[in-house]
């Protein structure tokens, strides 16, 4: 499938190295797509680097959210014609340090990370997947046969959610499906399971006791 990614840092680079890696066709985009050419370099497989806008303009099948928490208005504002009936993928953490204002509104509000991104990219499909992993256990564990490491998700519905366990099998993870975004709050910054690399085993008995104390 086609894999738009949105913010090509750590967590985005790695993952769409990792797509391409598994045969997926994979953009990565930024403000300044022609820094991105090494990460395009180190891609086995079809990717390419484009801007944030040709991205959204290529009618990706999925779209990685891997930005900085306080640029999702923005983007959801400015791209809200081409991501409809789309897939989102929310990698996205709120760090008030980092993100200011908007990022301590999300934390103190009545609703979580996951469900404000949900609001704002209203006419798309999200899943929550990929914001709890460490950078480098995202880069040194993807693929491996043995000893896999959980990635623990969310989705909107039952097709979205087939899809995030097959992105997440794709490059060597085993996902672990938490529930709906609504129960996505153990997976945020400080909380039960947020950066934690851990069997699916053991991530799921870190979920079990969150909900059970």
């Amino acid at each position: 499938m086609k894999i738009g990614i949105i913010g090509s840092g750590n967590i985005g680079g790695n993952l769409g190295k990792h797509w391409a890696k598994a045969g997926h066709e994979v953009l990565f985009s930024s403000r300044h797509p022609e820094s991105l050419q090494p990460l395009v370099q180190e891609s086995e497989g079809h990717a390419k680097a484009v801007s944030v806008a040709d991205a959204f303009e290529a009618d990706a099948d999925v779209y990685l959210l891997a930005t900085p928490f306080e640029a999702i208005d923005e983007l959801a504002e400015v791209y809200a014609g081409e991501y409809g009936d789309k897939v989102i993928i929310d990698a996205t953490n709120p760090y008030p340090d980092r993100d200011g204002e908007i990022a301590q509104d999300v934390r103190d509000a009545n609703y979580n990370a996951t469900e404000y991104t949900a609001m704002k990219f209203n006419t798309a499909k999200t899943i929550k997947a990929f914001n709890t992993i460490k950078a480098e256990d995202l880069q040194n564990f993807a693929f491996n046969d043995v000893d896999k490491i959980a990635i623990p998700f969310a989705a909107q519905d039952e097709e979205s959610k087939v899809l995030a366990k097959q992105l997440i099998q794709d490059i060597g993870f085993e996902p672990l499906y938490v529930g709906s975004l609504s129960d996505t709050n153990i997976m945020d910054p400080d909380q039960a399971i947020y950066g934690k690399s851990l069997s699916r085993e053991d991530l799921q008995y870190l979920v079990n006791a969150s909900r059970s104390a």
